[in-house]
């Protein structure tokens, strides 16, 4: 009888786990779970869309043109950087009227006004089919300067809360982790900060510096970063007597490096929180500051301008007040909604 030696196959090597999730993968699963966020950042989208192209939704130039037989896209000679090519210079001076006068064939944007452009024939009218928002003292379209005001408030918030978020990021980070001299001397500075009302220390500022968007934006932004400092110099507190940290004080790593691939990426969560907050503020801000006659000088579009314009025809005009009080409005909340869903899911246990 003779046995059979059945050859047993090699058992397979068990299934790899899979990598564990990346911390901010982890905020994202957790961000998305608040739908209010969800739509605030959908806003802010949109938002952001509308200011990069304005130029295309709201423009007096024609974005098509066909006069004798040749085809011209006057537009692009409006539109930055094509702009300085000048790919059109027979179109300089050029008045459309004639042209159209003469038979010529145009296609215009969707808001076919630019935000400058004057119609004393048409001055406050309310919102109808030829002026979706209605029109100002002087006859400029409502929708055209909202559309293209956007770019000047949500510059406004990212350029200066960048610029603070950088400033406050670069002496928090010093003070909580070297500590001694430097965490007081920051510390002092902070506080010297912080006992000046920061809305009438920015007033203050503009009307030195002048009403420029530049200086409107150097200042908020320079005036803006003790609340990003504090949260940096705790985190870094928090940090430094890490074992991570020790482990890379022990291999000799070098401290720029330490604090710029260790502890940085670790401390920037509660400072992205803020600074979605901070956004809004300079928003409101901006606002602020052109609706009392110190933020961008006119006929430069904004929202806080558009408001402003309104002080004194709002008995007859509500439309001049009601669209840029709800553009704010809404760019605000939008910011607030992106910033408490950030919280949230950064640290579960803020939750109320």
């Amino acid at each position: 009888m003779s046995l059979e030696i059945e050859q047993r196959k090699p058992d397979k090597p068990p299934p790899e786990p899979p990598p564990p999730p990346r911390y901010w993968g982890l905020v994202w699963r957790q961000f998305k779970r608040r739908r209010l966020s969800v739509i605030g950042l959908w806003v802010i989208a949109f938002l952001a869309s509308i200011a990069v192209l304005a130029p295309l939704l709201a423009n007096g130039v024609p974005v098509y043109a066909k006069y004798q037989d040749k085809v011209y896209l006057p537009i692009l000679n409006k539109l930055w950087p094509i702009k300085y090519l000048n790919l059109y210079p027979e179109l300089q001076g050029v008045d459309f009227k004639e042209w159209k006068a003469k038979g010529a064939e145009f296609r215009y944007t969707p808001v076919p006004y630019s935000p400058d452009d004057y119609n004393l024939e048409e001055i406050l009218e309310p919102p109808s089919r030829y002026h979706w928002l209605g029109t100002d003292q002087q006859g400029r379209d409502v929708l055209s300067r909202l559309i293209h005001g956007s770019r000047i408030s949500l510059s406004v918030g990212l350029v200066a809360v960048g610029l603070y978020t950088l400033i406050g990021i670069f002496l928090g980070s010093i003070a909580g982790y070297f500590g001694g001299r430097w965490d007081m001397l920051i510390s002092r500075l902070i506080e010297i900060m912080i006992c000046f009302p920061t809305f009438f220390l920015i007033l203050a500022l503009v009307a030195v510096l002048g009403q420029d968007l530049f200086y409107i934006m150097l200042v908020i932004g320079l005036t803006g970063w003790t609340g990003i400092a504090r949260l940096t110099r705790g985190e870094f507190l928090k940090l430094r007597n890490q074992d991570f940290v020790t482990a890379c004080l022990s291999q000799g790593m070098p401290t720029r490096r330490i604090l710029g691939r260790h502890l940085l990426p670790n401390a920037m969560a509660p400072v992205l929180v803020s600074a979605s907050f901070g956004i809004a503020s300079a928003i409101l801000i901006e606002s602020s500051l052109s609706f009392l006659g110190f933020g961008v000088r006119p006929p430069t579009p904004s929202w806080g301008e558009l408001l402003s314009q309104a002080k004194s025809v709002i008995d007859v005009a509500w439309w001049l007040t009601t669209f840029p009080g709800l553009a704010i409005f809404l760019t605000i909340t939008a910011f607030n909604l992106v910033g408490e869903g950030l919280r949230d899911a950064v640290d579960p246990k803020l939750k109320m």
